[in-house]
């Protein structure tokens, strides 16, 4: 068969080398005769296979000792309740950027636990990109500032770290996790969900710093409260085994490719790749961000000519090319170009944006 080029924004590719070691070990994880699967999460295999997982995420990220890193479930729809459970603590208000699909539903939700001051937005141009830092009206007292890295929908990605000052920054980071180095001691919190960038479906990552636990909101459930998840090292329930398995395979697997900055280097490469078509196909494709803050993980795009659209999915899925489709609320085309996504993937992919852009221009 034929390779196939998986541009889903989630979930996603995941690396082949990854995949091939999961079969392997599938049926009988190191002579243990078990599955993965199978296994008790307080037993010694799976708490070797949780630490190590733990372990080679705060090497590739540098995370310090003063930071609990949390293998969580709920996906981040979940942390944007959790968040302000745990980090409002007794403020009143909460600041948020708004860039997008993602922001917003973060806000909506936060509003059910304090007032929301909207510092900066870029609705006023369909979220094309992210308003300059030095117009954000920020709040004087603000128990956390929030904002989403990339907007996975819009195609919107922060160049830039918010400076926050004394207040807890907070950031989603589901849909560029592990794509490019973070300074993480600039965060108070970190959370994403791994089916974009780091494993299968049904695992969060939450970075804390130590100094934001066990303040949580009167009436917060004991699954909510992410000290208690700390105090038991993410095992006070039975957590997502398998997917922290396959994420702990795929942080190794990125420690062999080089670590964050080689990740990064080859992401530029990537998503330079496909813009380029697009810029330069004349006004046969359009990308709807403006150049600055444009994605290296989702790259939108539209045909000109929207009649076409069908029969790009079409034909694009004869090149085995599949997964282009945009999302519903936005229309147009989507590419995913997470780490997985090897180049030569994104190669196939402009080589036919190229060919379909002659043939029907």
């Amino acid at each position: 068969m034929s390779p196939v080029f998986n541009f889903s924004a989630g979930p996603a590719v995941l690396p082949r080398e990854v995949l091939i070691e999961v079969q392997k070990e599938l049926m009988d994880w190191h002579g243990t005769g078990m599955s993965v699967m199978e296994m008790s999460h307080r037993g010694k295999e799976f708490m070797q296979i949780a630490a190590e997982a733990e372990e080679d995420l705060r090497s590739l990220m540098g995370i310090g000792k003063n930071y609990k890193v949390l293998f969580l479930q709920g996906g981040a729809s979940t942390q944007f309740a959790m968040v302000p459970m745990n980090l409002v603590r007794g403020k009143k208000v909460i600041d948020f950027v708004d860039t997008g699909h993602w922001s917003k539903l973060a806000i909506k939700e936060a509003r059910k636990f304090a007032d929301v001051n909207i510092v900066a937005s870029s609705e006023d141009r369909a979220y094309a990109y992210v308003p300059a830092q030095e117009a954000w009206k920020r709040s004087a007292d603000a128990a956390y500032l929030h904002y989403t890295s990339n907007e996975t929908i819009g195609g919107v990605e922060y160049p830039f770290t918010p400076d926050a000052g004394d207040t807890p920054l907070v950031c989603d980071v589901s849909s560029n996790f592990l794509s490019r180095p973070v300074e993480v001691n600039k965060f108070g919190l970190i959370y994403g969900g791994a089916q974009k960038n780091i494993g299968p479906a049904g695992l969060t990552v939450v970075i804390v710093r130590e100094d934001l636990l066990g303040q949580v909101v009167p009436g917060t459930p004991t699954m909510f409260d992410y000290k208690i998840h700390a105090d038991g090292d993410s095992m006070y329930n039975t957590p997502p085994t398998f997917a922290i398995y396959v994420a702990g395979l795929v942080f190794k697997w990125i420690l062999k490719q080089g670590g964050l900055k080689a990740i990064e280097q080859r992401n530029i490469e990537k998503a330079a790749l496909l813009y380029e078509v697009i810029d330069n196909s004349g006004d046969f494709y359009a990308c709807p961000v403006d150049k600055p803050f444009r994605s290296r993980m989702n790259v939108p795009f539209r045909l000109t000519d929207e009649r076409l659209d069908d029969e790009f999915i079409k034909e694009a899925k004869v090149r085995n090319l599949l997964q282009l489709k945009g999302h519903r609320s936005v229309g147009g085309m989507r590419a995913s170009i997470y780490n997985a996504m090897p180049f030569e993937g994104v190669k196939a992919l402009a080589n036919f944006m190229q060919d379909f852009a002659k043939n029907h221009g």
